[in-house]
């Protein structure tokens, strides 16, 4: 297989053969080892986030004491970030791609009946968590998309709606304005395994954004939910990891949840919310299991478009995970927060990460 590399790559090249036999780029390889933040005792009930899901948490652990299903307590979590338009990563007002039509993803998964439904690539519909949900629960399919999703909200109830909002559309008009190459498309290359050629990440990088949001309640069981709007100004069609059950959100009731943000393309290519919740089968605590995930993302990551000159990955993915006790934990390559309400409000706590900086 021929690589053709950038300077990045052969800086990258380099720190990979400093590692040896390791044969990873972790942090504990690269000389600086992962930073763990105190590992959280069990307490149920018990919700997490991402980090822009504080009042998600605290609507989501009302609904918990009060004693509401697991999957209901968090799709109304994120249903209030979907209805808000000032949240440009969710639902309403939500980021367009580069056509300027906002396509919208979700998954949820309900611990206690072992199912789950996602939607993808859904125009028009402010909530599609609630959509996933209803292909979970009146279909004998997992996934819907585009049309076909769109058609299926139409049919129970939703209304079509405008979903881009004047600050949104102001947003695409701008990254219009100035496209250059801050877009999907590469050259041709001149063969299989290529990797484009492009030194500057920087130019290329934008706007991520998803709230995910799992719990457990009293008794032990366990649901979540992942929604977003994608990728900024992405290509028309694309799907992220938000809405493939095993990548952006996996369940085992048995075991425990893991749900991610970020970029979606690293999460995709190895199933990672899913390869958490086996890490917690094997007995991690959620926070371990995080890391090793990232630590897989890490070792995966070649392309020197998404590396840094020190060889490390040059782009963001967050995993936060729970566990029947009611433990929790998250991990980043990099600090990072997310949201947690084990019943005294909702506060943000520090992830783990590999890299200080």
């Amino acid at each position: 297989m021929k690589l053709r590399w950038s300077r990045r790559g052969v800086l990258r090249a380099g720190a990979a053969a400093g590692v040896g036999l390791l044969g990873s780029r972790s942090a504990a390889a690269l000389g600086a080892p992962a930073v763990h933040t105190r590992r959280a005792q069990g307490q149920r009930p018990l919700v997490i986030s991402s980090a822009n899901g504080l009042e998600a948490c605290n609507r989501a652990m009302e609904m918990l004491e009060a004693g509401e299903d697991t999957l209901d307590s968090v799709i109304a979590g994120v249903n209030i970030v979907e209805l808000d338009p000032e949240d440009t990563s969710v639902g309403y007002g939500g980021l367009p791609n580069e056509a300027g039509v906002v396509q919208l993803d979700s998954s949820v998964m309900h611990g206690p009946t072992r199912n789950g439904g996602a939607v993808a690539c859904i125009e028009g519909i402010k909530t599609p968590s609630k959509v996933a949900r209803l292909v979970m629960e009146r279909t004998d399919h997992v996934l819907l998309v585009g049309r076909g999703a769109q058609e299926f909200a139409r049919m129970h109830g939703d209304e079509i709606e405008t979903l881009l909002t004047d600050g949104a559309r102001l947003r695409w008009l701008e990254w219009k304005e100035n496209l250059s190459d801050r877009d999907d498309w590469f050259p041709p290359s001149s063969g299989v395994g290529d990797f484009p050629e492009d030194d500057d990440f920087t130019s290329f990088y934008r706007e991520h954004g998803t709230i995910n949001c799992n719990a457990v309640a009293a008794n032990g069981d366990i649901s979540g939910v992942t929604t977003t709007s994608g990728l900024a100004w992405k290509i028309p069609g694309r799907v992220g990891d938000s809405p493939i059950l095993g990548a952006g959100l996996y369940l085992d009731n048995d075991v425990g949840a893991c749900g991610s943000t970020g970029r979606g393309e690293a999460n995709l290519l190895d199933c990672c919310s899913f390869l958490a919740v086996e890490f917690m089968r094997q007995g991690k605590h959620p926070q371990d299991a995080c890391l090793e995930v990232m630590r897989r993302v890490e070792h995966k990551t070649v392309d020197p478009r998404l590396l840094r000159e020190d060889g490390t990955p040059n782009f963001s993915v967050n995993f936060y995970a729970l566990n029947k006790k009611g433990e929790f934990g998250g991990a980043n390559f990099r600090p990072s927060r997310f949201a947690v309400n084990d019943g005294s409000g909702s506060r943000h706590v520090d992830s783990a990460y590999l890299y200080e900086r």
